[in-house]
Parts: structure tokens; C-alpha cells; sequence
């Protein structure tokens, strides 16, 4: 089965130039440990996810105020809407990663994350 038959078409980005803070409270609104991060044109530049957030957060002088290009990873690892749903979750696994960007023709068309693996896996037991 491939991943675009699971991933959720409504998926939120950040702004690189956003808050720590901004991040923080829409993961917290919208009940996601990770989004993908994007630039002003809408082109993905990273991901960021709240543990990244917290472990910037413990150092002194690291505050909510901070953007979020700060903390977010640069080095994006993707999925296609194409590709198996069992190669993602390795993927995913592999890298020690909680989402990833779902990309078509440079577009991000989706977020898949672990939760979304799960219970498609529990649904198939």
C-alpha cells in the first residue's frame, strides 16, 4: 500500500523566521510533535519537532523568542506519495525520526509521523 493512501491531506508548516514559541503553540493546537518548516516562497527548508525545542530550550540564554531556523533540522529526510508504506516506516525507524515530509515535484502534499504508522499497522492486525 502506498503512503499517500494514509497521509492526512490538513498538515500545517512554520515559517523559518517564526518564534520558538509560535512553533510550540501551534504543535501544542494542533496535537503534532513535529511540522515541516517553510520559507517565505513556501519552499521546504527543514523540520522542526518539540523535543529538538526543548533540548535548545535547557541551555541558558536559549529563549521562546528565538526563530525557529534555530532549532529546526536542515537535513530533511522525505517520503514520496508513491512509495510503500513499509519503506517509509523504515525509513522513519532507521533514522530515528518522529515525521517526515510527504514530497511531490518539490511540494510538500502531506506530514507522516509515527502515529499515523501505527494506527494504519493496528488497523491491518
Amino acid at each position: 500500500m502506498k503512503i499517500s493512501s494514509i497521509i492526512k491531506p490538513n498538515f500545517h508548516t512554520i515559517n523559518v523566521n517564526d518564534t520558538i514559541n509560535q512553533a510550540l503553540d501551534l504543535m501544542d493546537k494542533l496535537n503534532v510533535n513535529g511540522m515541516p518548516v517553510v520559507d517565505n516562497k513556501e519552499k521546504l527548508v527543514g523540520m522542526v519537532v518539540k523535543a529538538d525545542i526543548y533540548r535548545f530550550m535547557v541551555h541558558p540564554g536559549h529563549y521562546v523568542s528565538c526563530p525557529v531556523e534555530w532549532v529546526m533540522s536542515k537535513s530533511v529526510i522525505l517520503a514520496q506519495p508513491d512509495e510503500e508504506i513499509i519503506a517509509v516506516s523504515k525509513r522513519l525507524r532507521e533514522n530515528d525520526i518522529i515525521a517526515m515530509p510527504v514530497v511531490e515535484d518539490e511540494r510538500i502534499v502531506g506530514v507522516i509521523n509515527i502515529e499515523d504508522l501505527l494506527d494504519y499497522f493496528l488497523k491491518v492486525e
